[in-house]
């Protein structure tokens, strides 16, 4: 069951931070750094690549930005 729960907490984390940075306009530096853990350590799925691919392209055009 703990496996299980594992599997899917990357999607998890990852549904509910894209919706904070889009809800605040703002990503933290400890969204930042928990983006970055996810990359390094999670095997990602294609959904969740694209929503941060989206969500790095929306920091890019200025429609959010990055706190220092």
């Amino acid at each position: 069951m703990d496996y299980l729960h594992q599997a899917f907490l990357p999607e998890v984390i990852i549904t509910e931070l894209v919706f904070q940075v889009y809800r605040s306009g703002i990503l933290t530096q400890e969204q930042r750094k928990q983006l970055r853990n996810l990359f390094l350590y999670h095997n990602l799925s294609e959904e969740d690549t694209t929503a941060i691919n989206r969500l790095l392209h929306a920091i890019r055009r200025g429609w959010l930005k990055m706190a220092d």
